[in-house]
């Protein structure tokens, strides 16, 4: 086995371990509402049902937090296979170059240490916040194209869901667009999937007009328990 597959490899592992960090139940479990964000609302550790569970503090920290973890477990996890097999040099690891596909690679293994974190039975959140903080440690245009499709269907309609799935579904396009083709583009392809059948039981709700709008916790209301 090369160098560069031994290195993709383990690093892959690392970015599963880093990204499997469950930062939304740890934040919400230590707020002023001391909730497990795992038995109220949703039951997802992701920043909305932190949000509607334990306040906009905390899911601003838990967005933070998420979406940190997928930029540096990108970035280090970038660096050590360009050093270990590219002598250092780091563009080596672009996604869009010949060995882009190291690069999404690593981005894949963040979104699933995430969805399917090992510290939580492989159960975790829905891959949105650290995909976005994967993006940019991937390819920031392509990060910023999907945070702009999320606003443009979240501000006004008030439905996460609903920009959270159509940003999973514009990755793919928008990677291509940019110049992720390819073998490159498998891993992105397999992401797509994996955060869109995170989220099926809002794309049910959604489609039934049932889906819930983003609120926020307000200490001392139980309606973000219920």
């Amino acid at each position: 086995m090369s160098v560069i597959a031994i290195s993709t490899i383990a690093c892959m592992l690392a970015a599963f371990l880093v990204c499997g960090i469950p930062s939304g139940l740890i934040i919400a479990k230590h707020s002023k509402e001391h909730v497990d964000v795992r038995t109220v609302g949703s039951g997802n550790i992701g920043m909305t049902n932190v949000a509607r569970s334990a306040g906009a503090g905390a899911a601003a920290l838990t967005f933070l937090c998420d979406a940190g973890k997928g930029l540096v477990a990108m970035l280090l996890c970038r660096l050590v296979v360009a050093n270990v097999a590219f002598g250092g040099d780091f563009g080596a690891t672009s996604p869009l170059g010949s060995y882009g596909w190291v690069a999404t690679l690593l981005y894949m293994s963040c979104v699933l240490g995430h969805v399917y974190s090992p510290y939580l039975g492989f159960h975790g959140g829905k891959g949105i916040s650290v995909g976005f903080g994967a993006a940019l440690g991937l390819y920031w245009p392509v990060a910023l194209l999907m945070l702009l499709v999320f606003l443009v269907l979240v501000i006004p309609s008030h439905y996460v869901s609903l920009g959270s799935v159509s940003a999973d579904i514009a990755l793919p396009i928008i990677s291509f667009a940019l110049g992720i083709r390819g073998v490159r583009l498998i891993p992105i392809l397999v992401v797509t999937v994996v955060v869109a059948f995170a989220h099926r039981k809002n794309i049910v709700k959604l489609a039934n007009g049932t889906e819930r709008k983003f609120t926020v916790h307000k200490q001392g209301s139980e309606g973000g328990r219920k």
